[in-house]
């Protein structure tokens, strides 16, 4: 192997158009670049890319399929295991997932498995979706709590070996945190609609502004007649810094920013009733994905300016490069290694700035990353009228705290083990409510595992049921 190409550019919006709307910014490969870009690979004998995948996604096999241009059955491979699939080829963190162990990034760029998954799926949106044929109705009643990224692949997973599913979700319109907390320019909210239409079409059932908890329990669920509940609730309970200044009017958490902007579509204000109020001047503090999505959204709602304010230094930002780099070329500006200690306010109780102390790297600390530590005396106050808390998010106890049996840690995540059983006999969890906010792909990792110890756990509690002459086993 003399050389190998880099990877093939994705194309993309003009920085300077694309700032002032909510089209998607990623174009996506045509049948040209996607052949070109699949060629790339090297077919290797004992593939490792694969391992990075919590999904299992038959990698070569797929952009084998591509290079050869069967587009169709590349698409059907990755459903074989991925329920999701252009979602995920939108915003999985490739780099430190699949792409992370593809052998020919030891010498060049790995293979953009991710942009291929992506045309493969949006190749078989335009054409047209067929679902796999259903199989044989097997006894087995399960209920899947939140239509997010886990519940849908536990739901689907579950539907496609012949179980009766209903998916229950909180908000008036399923896909969890695919709809409310990520934008319509990095994901199209076209594309989740058409994939959860997808998982509903494998014979799931769901039912909305229904609040497991509130509504309803857990317990209720079994009354019902559920024999299997999986919680994939979430975790949409927002972070505080608790310093001063904190409850003014213009203090956003990212939760209500990115959600009033994108499921209650602010950025169609007035096409649609719901205002959102934003300032001349955003500053955002943080510095993952969800605070990159929340500055660049701050720019397309009409800020002048926009800000990042990272108590660390670039080098150790959790965001996705690709993400960042699109935030520059966007013209947000970076206020690394400084961290708030007061929002200041008018006397009509409006912010008016934000003052920070400048921050210093010291040791590690149990993240791997070096601690920040205060420089004494280096206070400074930039001058904005919004701020938005972009600073993770725990999962909401209301669960836990309606369902007897059932533990959680004390900062709110649900204990479970290695298939994501709770401390509940037939209750699973998983994804956000469990490890708190994290990514997509890892949320479905852990709904598929989850499902395939569900159908052991169904299988082995109807294995003496005779289909109708015996009697039904309870939880």
């Amino acid at each position: 192997m003399a050389s190998r190409p880099g990877k093939v550019k994705m194309p993309t919006q003009p920085a300077a158009e694309r700032v002032r709307n909510f089209q998607e910014v990623a174009l996506g490969f045509d049948a040209g670049l996607a052949q070109q870009e699949a060629v790339r690979c090297i077919q290797c004998k004992k593939p490792v890319c694969i391992q990075g995948c919590p999904v299992n996604v038959k990698i070569p096999e797929f952009i084998q399929l591509i290079a050869d241009g069967d587009f169709s059955g590349a698409a059907r491979l990755i459903k074989e295991t991925n329920n999701l699939p252009a979602i995920c080829g939108r915003v999985c963190p490739q780099e430190e997932q699949c792409e992370k162990y593809c052998v020919l990034g030891k010498r060049f760029e790995p293979v953009a498995i991710g942009r291929l998954e992506r045309f493969a799926a949006d190749w078989e949106l335009k054409e047209g979706v067929t679902p796999p044929a259903r199989p044989e109705r097997k006894p087995g009643k399960v209920a899947v709590v939140g239509a997010g990224p886990a519940g849908l692949t536990c739901a689907g997973d579950l539907a496609r070996r012949g179980y009766e599913v209903t998916m229950f979700e909180a908000l008036h319109a399923p896909g969890g945190v695919l709809i409310y907390g990520i934008p319509e320019f990095r994901l199209p909210k076209a594309i989740v609609q058409a994939e959860v239409e997808y998982v509903l079409s494998l014979g799931v059932q769901l039912v909305t502004n229904v609040i497991v908890g509130r509504t309803l329990t857990v317990e209720d669920l079994f009354q019902d007649g559920y024999d299997a509940v999986f919680l994939g609730t979430g975790a949409g309970l927002p972070k505080f810094m608790n310093i001063p200044g904190e409850n003014l009017n213009g203090v956003y958490s990212a939760n209500e920013w990115l959600t009033r902007t994108n499921l209650m579509k602010a950025y169609q204000f007035p096409s649609w009733d719901t205002p959102i109020k934003v300032g001349q001047r955003v500053a955002v503090v943080g510095g993952g994905n969800v605070a990159m999505d929340a500055v660049r959204c701050a720019l397309r709602l009409g800020a002048a300016e926009a800000t990042i304010v990272y108590r660390r230094s670039r080098q150790e930002m959790p965001a996705r490069a690709e993400e960042v780099d699109h935030a520059e070329h966007e013209q947000v500006q970076f206020k690394f290694l400084c961290n708030p200690t007061r929002v200041l306010g008018n006397e009509r109780g409006w912010v008016e700035g934000l003052e920070c102390i400048c921050m210093e790297l010291g040791e590690p600390d149990a993240s791997g990353r070096r601690r920040p530590v205060e420089v004494k005396g280096s206070e400074f106050v930039l001058d904005v009228d919004t701020v938005v808390m972009a600073l993770g998010t725990s999962p909401n106890p209301i669960v836990a705290q309606t369902t007897p049996g059932l533990s959680a840690h004390r900062w709110g995540g649900l204990v479970v083990d290695g298939t994501g059983l709770t401390s509940k006999a037939g209750v699973w969890a998983g994804g956000d409510a469990v490890t708190g906010s994290a990514t997509v792909i890892l949320a479905m990792g852990a709904g598929k595992t989850a499902a395939e110890a569900m159908v052991k756990y169904l299988e082995e509690k109807y294995r003496t049921w005779n289909g109708g002459g015996g009697h039904r086993p309870t939880p």
